[in-house]
């Protein structure tokens, strides 16, 4: 039967894409197709769904800056925007209950709150893929995003914890040394290489870390998290995630398939699961309003709020505590877990148009931000004279830097989003600024302050280089456009929005590789004469 799901699974996931949506949109919904046909969820559809789980919070793991959990803007917002929703949520759904309406008849008020609960989660899954799709995992508003999910995956922890009754055991204090293994986990790494056996390396941590939490009576979700966070700001960190990539995707399609597998939804329960999904936009809202009062630009508010607008996988696995323990009927598993599906239906095509609806809606959302904003948060600022802007400072960017300011001197500026390549670059006395390429609120000022006549793109992800060629040409820029194009079908789409020179980025490299070896052999022979 197996073979029967892939096929299902990819038919559905491709229509999915071919119609504007993510394939998730398509896995979930090939998961109901299947309960329909009678099929039931297996033990290893189930192992593999909770090893895409562990790699997905791994990979999180890997990327997370444990002092951001500690900024107000994150926990603050996490904490005030789950208290509003299950008070508000749990209160309306009991409201429903007091009027005797159907489904809600038996519940109690506890038992609402407890779905309002659930429901108040947003999907690390969901974020996570999106971020990831639009290369801006290391995005300001990226770490909001992923900094408040993280912060309710610990709510979710906590209370998985409290209602199974169970203690830990008098062993898990013995974690508290785990931060003692970094440096061999690290040493460790460094001797693996870059094939195969990182990829061994990196499921032996995840599957080690899993199991050895089971085994001290926790959460094994966490193990997989504190996993991650001991190989986090290693220098192959990115190249561990990048090469559990594949493994993660494939085995989360697995974990979409098993919440469609729930059954076949009844009209009433579909109905249910729309009024549920109404309650989105007060949630993205919600988000968008707590941020922007923890003094956070409209633009990251805004960015950040949307990939948190859906309903969440520890939503479902909160219901399931639920439904073991008696406190609420399995009718609503199945439920909320429609909701959450169309949620991601709904959230997926404002996601997609995120900068473009920002763009668009700018004065109105801007209308909201503070007078006062965080001093990492303040708009991108270049008052020097400047002829030409390397966008990414990357290896390829840095390169590009260099070379160019052969020739522009100290008019050539440098633009990145990481705090830390800013401060790498700066020591190395380059000159760069820390900002978010994809802000239109930059370029407004940008093409009125400056006489700049290049810009160098140092991106390979397509989709965002689109993005920072319209935003430049509808700003009014004039000046030459120069971008990479990771595969050489890219290359028109680049030219079409705007792009004066796209490169395809491996043959470039050959071009490179071929002048710098008839430089050195030029020199040679001039060196053999001499």
């Amino acid at each position: 039967m197996e073979p029967v799901w892939i096929l299902i699974a990819f038919v559905v996931g491709l229509a999915m894409q071919l119609i504007g949506l993510p394939p998730l949109v398509g896995f979930l919904s090939a998961g109901f197709l299947l309960a329909g046909m009678g099929v039931e969820v297996t033990p290893t559809l189930m192992e593999l769904a909770d090893l895409g789980i562990y790699l997905l919070l791994f990979s999180i793991g890997l990327k997370l800056d444990l002092r951001g959990l500690a900024r107000k803007e994150v926990w603050g917002v996490a904490s005030a925007h789950m208290l509003v929703m299950t008070v508000g949520v749990g209160l309306l759904v009991f409201g429903l209950a007091y009027f005797g309406l159907s489904r809600f008849a038996e519940l109690e008020l506890w038992t609402a709150l407890l779905i309002a609960f659930a429901l108040s989660f947003s999907s690390t899954v969901f974020a996570v893929k999106v971020l990831e799709s639009n290369a801006e995992m290391d995005s300001r508003h990226g770490a909001e995003a992923i900094g408040v999910l993280i912060v309710q995956d610990l709510f979710a922890i906590v209370f998985l914890t409290a209602s199974t009754g169970k203690l830990p055991s008098p062993w898990a204090l013995l974690l508290l040394g785990l931060p003692l293994l970094r440096f061999p986990l690290r040493l460790l790494i460094e001797r693996v290489g870059h094939g195969e056996l990182l990829v061994l390396y990196g499921l032996l941590l995840v599957m080690g870390s899993v199991h050895l939490f089971e085994f001290l009576h926790m959460k094994p979700d966490l193990g997989a998290l504190v996993a991650g966070l001991l190989m986090g700001s290693h220098p192959k960190a990115g190249e561990l995630s990048k090469a559990l990539l594949s493994l993660k995707d494939l085995f989360l399609v697995a974990f979409f398939l098993t919440i469609g597998l729930q059954g076949v939804p009844t009209f009433e329960q579909l109905l249910i699961a729309v009024g549920l999904v109404v309650l989105i936009p007060a949630k993205t809202g919600l988000f968008f309003w707590l941020m922007t009062k923890f003094r956070l630009r409209a633009r990251t508010a805004a960015l950040s709020a949307l990939p948190l607008s859906n309903f969440s996988e520890f939503g479902l696995i909160v219901g399931m505590v639920g439904v073991t323990a008696g406190w609420i009927d399995a009718s609503w598993l199945l439920t909320m877990a429609i909701a959450m599906s169309l949620s991601f239906a709904v959230a997926s095509p404002f996601n997609s148009r995120a900068h473009e609806l920002y763009a668009k809606h700018i004065h109105r959302l801007k209308h909201w931000e503070s007078q006062r904003r965080l001093p990492d948060d303040e708009h991108i600022h270049m008052d020097a004279p400047v002829e030409s802007v390397v966008i990414a400072m990357g290896r390829v960017g840095t390169a590009a830097y260099d070379t160019l300011r052969a020739s522009y001197g100290t008019r050539v500026v440098g633009l990145d989003r990481d705090p830390e390549t800013i401060e790498q670059q700066t020591a190395n006395g380059r000159q760069v600024i820390c900002g978010d390429a994809t802000d239109p609120d930059f370029y407004a000022r940008f093409t009125a302050t400056t006489s700049c006549k290049l810009v160098v793109i140092a991106l390979q992800d397509t989709p965002e280089v689109i993005i920072i060629t319209r935003l430049l040409r509808k700003t009014g820029f004039n000046g030459h456009i120069v971008a990479m194009a990771r595969f050489r079908d890219q290359v028109q789409q680049l030219r079409d929005v705007g792009v004066d020179s796209p490169h395809y980025l491996h043959e470039e490299m050959g071009i490179g590789l071929a002048r710098s070896a008839i430089a050195e052999l030029a020199a040679d022979a001039a060196a053999s004469k001499a």
